[in-house]
């Protein structure tokens, strides 16, 4: 990834730069803000929800890059698709091709590359906007937003040859990077406002477990946290979607 990118690359509506499977986990589920600055830049959408029966590609030769979303599944459940999709997961890697796992996904990336999911050792969870802290790598890549959304139990520990790129209070480590196109972050910056409305309503019970935030914690942090939430996915994104049209240095 480039660092320090500077200026996105809106492309016209009429042009495609390929397409991104994007792998969700739930029939409700959707690729939220990070579906819709895809789109901006170009880019068509291929999703597919191996849960519900979806078939995933053999091969990435029609796709520009993959982006495999959370889920309320752990990845440690004895599941067949689960384990159809870590090996997929496994051949994405392998061909190091752009591939950006969010929560479930970046542990799904890690449980691949032999780290270790597991359960906060306290029992806590991640549920609302919690301190994030880059590391000198990561900060160098671009800047970071200061706390970013979260909705998870467990966490992963750093794979063996991982860049790690950001590091939390509770849950230590938060992003990395893995050869030159494989990234992955545990906190959820495609969450909408309507997203979060509807998660914490429809799993209001999730807010009653330790260390999680209550509902007003979570929309006051919208507020005062995502624009530079919005403001890192985007550039984020601009240096992801560089490896897909080039092979930078």
């Amino acid at each position: 990834m480039h660092t320090r990118v500077e200026h996105p690359r809106p492309a016209e509506p009429s042009e495609s730069l390929g397409r991104i499977l994007t792998i969700l986990h739930q029939a409700h589920s959707t690729p939220g803000r990070i579906g819709r600055l895809l789109e901006a830049r170009g880019y068509t959408l291929d999703p597919r929800r191996p849960a519900l029966g979806d078939a995933l590609p053999e091969h990435l030769d029609d796709h520009a890059g993959v982006v495999i979303f959370g889920g309320p599944m752990s990845v440690n459940d004895p599941l067949p698709w689960l384990k159809t999709e870590l090996d997929f997961v496994g051949k994405v890697i392998e061909q190091d091709a752009p591939l950006l796992g969010v929560c479930l996904g970046a542990q799904l990336m890690a449980k691949q590359l032999g780290a270790k999911v597991s359960r906060h050792t306290e029992g806590l969870s991640e549920i609302g906007y919690y301190p994030l802290s880059p590391t000198e790598l990561g900060a160098d890549l671009l800047p970071w937003p200061s706390h970013v959304y979260h909705w998870h139990s467990e966490g992963f520990e750093l794979p063996e040859g991982a860049d790690l790129l950001a590091t939390g209070e509770v849950f230590p480590n938060q992003a990395f990077r893995y050869g030159r196109h494989g990234f992955a972050v545990q906190f959820h910056p495609e969450v909408t406002h309507e997203m979060m409305c509807r998660w914490t309503t429809k799993a209001a019970d999730k807010l009653k477990q330790p260390g999680a935030q209550p509902g007003p914690a979570h929309l006051d942090g919208w507020y005062r946290h995502d624009p530079a939430v919005c403001h890192w996915l985007e550039r984020f994104l601009d240096g992801w979607l560089d490896l897909t049209v080039e092979d930078p240095v």
